[in-house]
């Protein structure tokens, strides 16, 4: 018996979005979606306006408090999703949201590899800048474990470990203020690196290009809290 236009949204297109997304992260709570658009337009794989709100969303280890997304202009493969294959964006798509992360995400977001990757190109990038020769030669004589962070208003502050191949450690801190300049990049100031034995002296300003995909219009850090509000393109 085929399916009436009307069923589109509840029996097919709702179902694969949400598989979809179960697909993209390891874990959600309180997956709500909503789908905006006439059967006319989905049936031709056009889907004028997505909602979703989602809580305790693990993506690749790391762990997103609360996140609100609204994505617009979809293109989608509609004629395989009705014959039951896997729901795909056939062009990219520009999200907007906001994202909540608290201290605890992000403190238990510290052993996913990309965070800790992210984390450690960072320390490279800081290495490089107050004239340490070969930052990442020097990196890879220890093992660099990131044990804890804080957050403060406008700033964090960030604790590792680093294990010398003779086993010993030796515990290093780094803190700095985060300051949004535009839309998208982002200034750390005031950074200090403390217990590290190449530095010694204050680094200097760090700016973050974040790339033609992110544009954030708002970034706030307070104490035991993160909130970015902003735009992706997510790139099928």
């Amino acid at each position: 018996m085929a399916l009436s236009p009307s069923n589109l949204i509840s029996k097919i297109l709702s179902p694969a979005l949400r598989l979809w997304l179960r697909s993209q992260v390891e874990q959600a709570e309180e997956l709500e979606i909503q789908i905006q658009g006439q059967d006319r337009q989905i049936l031709r794989g056009y889907v004028p306006e997505v909602s979703l709100q989602t809580r305790r969303a693990i993506y690749q280890g790391l762990r997103l408090g609360q996140v609100l997304l609204q994505g617009e202009n979809i293109r989608i493969n509609i004629g395989q999703v009705v014959k039951g294959k896997p729901l795909q964006l056939l062009e990219p798509i520009q999200v907007s949201g906001e994202v909540q992360l608290t201290e605890t995400d992000l403190q238990d977001s510290l052993s996913s590899t990309i965070l800790a990757n992210a984390l450690t190109e960072l320390l490279i990038a800081l290495l490089e800048r107050q004239g340490v020769t070969n930052p990442q030669n020097f990196l890879a004589s220890y093992t660099v474990q990131w044990r804890a962070i804080a957050l403060e208003m406008d700033s964090f502050s960030l604790e590792g470990t680093l294990l010398f191949p003779d086993h010993q450690q030796q515990i290093f801190k780094l803190c700095a203020c985060l300051i949004l300049i535009n839309s998208q990049s982002l200034l750390l100031k005031e950074i200090r690196l403390e217990g590290f034995p190449p530095l010694t002296d204050a680094i200097q300003d760090y700016p973050i290009d974040l790339g033609t995909d992110v544009a954030i219009a708002s970034l706030t850090l307070r104490p035991g809290e993160l909130a970015c509000v902003g735009q992706l393109l997510i790139r099928p």
